[in-house]
């Protein structure tokens, strides 16, 4: 593959206009626990949502219809839990940052069953169910792994340019192709998953800091430039990046990010601590509010199905959901 080409957005592009469609807003669900700390969000064939607790240790669900919150601890106290995703067999994964391990959660019963990962990745960050297996990145270790649950072993790889590159956000595409967003360095990731093996693809700016990652509907790989303040976009086939400067500048702070039901590419500017909407189709950009100050957006899911986006609104002890439209 060739090095990306960087492709200037127009000036116009980055005019905030009032929106033709009816206001988004964010709706908050207070988690009841003292102390809580709301890390990363899933959401369910059911519509119910998975969260991790990460100074409680504590991984917990709400149900939308009825507002109700259950929370189970992890069966190693204190392990930070921070990541989540639910495979497509329903079960709930997440990652114990602290003690190096995976957990999976039984949605029926609660039940949690542990993984001990090896020495290699002893701090897993994000995690993504991909085939049989369950993928993550180690931020701390400049490493990535994925673990056969039938057999409870894990295998690991190291990003080809080291320690630096601090692996955060992870994505898979419709063929399986693997992306991970190398926060330590101006690149990409592009991983293999029949061998695990990467490709780096670097971005053209070197002060670059890709955080978390979503996917479009045409197979562009779509991230937030933490460090500079743009949203960015690599389209795989052509090799080429484009970049819009967020509405909030260079300390906007882009994190999470979500391809949203409307099309719509949502993320946090955590900076300011509200949402932003980036219509990829008329390159048009909409801010939305937080109604609670503080909250930093760090990963957020959508749910097709329902037309929604959930957010965990983390140091401000919620969740968040917004009601967005399905395509017209």
């Amino acid at each position: 593959m060739l090095p990306p080409r960087l492709l200037v957005a127009p000036l116009a592009a980055l005019v905030l206009t009032a929106p033709a469609r009816p206001a988004p807003t964010v709706v908050e669900y207070v988690i009841p626990r003292p102390d809580n700390f709301p890390h990363d969000p899933a959401v369910a064939a059911d519509g119910r949502v998975w969260y991790t607790d990460q100074r409680n240790s504590y991984i917990g669900r709400l149900d939308p219809a009825t507002g109700a919150i259950v929370d189970y601890p992890t069966p190693t106290p204190q392990s930070g839990p921070h990541g989540i995703t639910v495979a497509p067999d329903g079960a709930v994964w997440y990652t114990a940052q602290r003690t190096g391990r995976l957990g999976r959660v039984d949605p029926r019963t609660g039940a949690i069953r542990e993984f001990v990962l090896p020495e290699a990745t002893p701090n897993p960050h994000t995690p993504i169910a991909v085939g049989e297996r369950i993928w993550y990145t180690d931020a701390n270790n400049g490493t990535y792994g994925a673990l056969d649950p039938a057999t409870g072993t894990a295998r690991t790889w190291r990003v080809p340019s080291g320690a630096r590159a601090q692996p955060y956000g992870i994505v898979a595409a419709p063929d399986g192709t693997i992306w991970i967003a190398l926060l330590g360095t101006n690149a990409l990731g592009r991983v293999n998953p029949a061998t695990g093996a990467m490709t780096e693809v670097p971005l053209p700016d070197p002060a670059a800091r890709p955080r978390r990652l979503a996917l479009g509907r045409d197979g562009r790989v779509w991230y937030t430039d933490y460090a500079r303040g743009y949203l960015g976009t690599l389209d795989p086939r052509r090799g080429t990046v484009r970049e819009w400067a967020s509405p909030g500048g260079r300390g906007a702070g882009p994190y999470g990010i979500a391809l949203g039901p409307d099309g719509r590419l949502w993320y946090c500017e955590s900076g300011p601590g509200r949402m932003v909407a980036f219509d990829p189709r008329t390159e048009r950009m909409e801010v939305v509010a937080i109604p609670t100050p503080g909250a930093v957006v760090r990963h957020m899911v959508a749910d097709s199905v329902r037309g929604r986006l959930w957010l965990a609104l983390s140091g401000t002890g919620r969740l968040g959901r917004i009601d967005v439209a399905r395509p017209r």
